[in-house]
């Protein structure tokens, strides 16, 4: 993407970006096992008559692709504040182990009688809290404070900690097996508004506090002492950091399962359009993070249709080599 001035280059990007939305919003209630067109769309909106068209639209489709919004959001914004908080271009909910704590937390909620998404979402703020100060604690351990190697490392071995200990209660127990063997993947089916509404204020509070914790994030990208001596609250920032990270991530993990690499791919498509200023890598994430879930679902429901693929799965896909690419930039950038 080619522009004279950054301005410039930012409006061309929430062009795009806007777009990018729209169409895959657009192609969420329309692509499926039951296609529909968007007359059908515009009649179920404006004059249902209880049809199969009418369920398939206002039932399954509308609430599926709100769910992706608020999950894509949620997603996104947590995986810019964690790239902007640990300096680690590497930062996501689930290569720093919040999705596996969130999910390990939800199994534990399903063995004291959670039955619901909207019960599983106290366990997944606990499990996500609780994961993000324990990796940031680890990665922080030693000199040199919070090394972004640290902490990936820290989060990827208690991701695969947790995991196991999750995958064994599902093992174990038949009615956590039963509960979760769907919502351990990744997915968007049978997710209504029952679920996604008790949800929704915890995102929007999160990103509230991210959009307003960004200016102090791009100071510290600077370090400590510098960031301190501009006037900046490490403790108090990095708070905030973590009362969001874990409202995103918990929200979102609550509604659709652990989905992974959406938090890593989107700030640095972000990135690429506006720059190092987390700013508006947070506001571009919004925008831009729905639009890749989305897709990603879609693709989910077309490639082995009429069967679907959990949206956890699709970004695993796709996300893996992006993962790839950025450690081998990385250990470029070393030499």
């Amino acid at each position: 993407m080619t522009s004279r001035t950054p301005r410039g280059r930012r409006s061309l990007g929430l062009g795009i970006a806007v777009a990018a939305l729209a169409t895959a919003i657009l192609l969420s209630i329309l692509v499926g096992s039951h296609p529909v067109g968007p007359t059908d769309v515009w009649r179920a909106l404006t004059r249902p008559d209880g049809s199969v068209t009418d369920l398939v639209v206002l039932d399954l489709r509308i609430p599926r692709t709100v769910a992706g919004l608020v999950v894509g959001v949620g997603l996104g914004v947590s995986g810019a504040l964690i790239q902007g908080l640990t300096r680690n271009p590497l930062g996501d909910p689930g290569i720093l182990g919040v999705d596996a704590g969130a999910a390990l937390f939800v199994a534990i909620g399903v063995l004291l009688g959670a039955r619901t998404p909207v019960q599983y979402l106290p366990f997944a703020f606990l499990g996500a809290l609780v994961v993000t100060a324990l990796v940031y604690v680890i990665g922080s351990a030693g000199r040199g404070g919070a090394d972004p190697v640290r902490l990936t490392l820290a989060g990827v071995a208690l991701a695969a900690v947790l995991s196991g200990i999750t995958t064994a209660m599902m093992l174990l127990d038949p009615v956590t097996f039963r509960q979760l063997r769907g919502w351990n993947a990744g997915s968007f089916v049978e997710r209504g508004f029952d679920v996604i509404l008790p949800a929704l204020p915890f995102v929007v509070a999160g990103v509230v506090i991210a959009l307003f914790s960004a200016r102090s994030l791009n100071a510290l990208a600077l370090g400590d002492d510098l960031a301190s001596s501009l006037g900046t609250r490490l403790v108090s920032t990095r708070v905030l950091a973590v009362v969001a990270i874990t409202l995103l991530a918990g929200a979102a993990t609550a509604i659709a399962g652990p989905v992974g690499f959406v938090g890593l791919m989107v700030p640095h498509i972000a990135r690429w359009i506006v720059g190092p200023d987390q700013r508006w890598i947070v506001a571009y994430s919004i925008l831009i993070a729905p639009a890749v879930l989305l897709t990603s679902d879609v693709i989910g429901r077309v490639i082995l249709w009429p069967s679907d693929v959990p949206v956890g799965i699709v970004t695993a896909f796709i996300g893996a080599p992006v993962l790839i690419h950025l450690v081998r930039r990385a250990k470029a950038s070393a030499l």
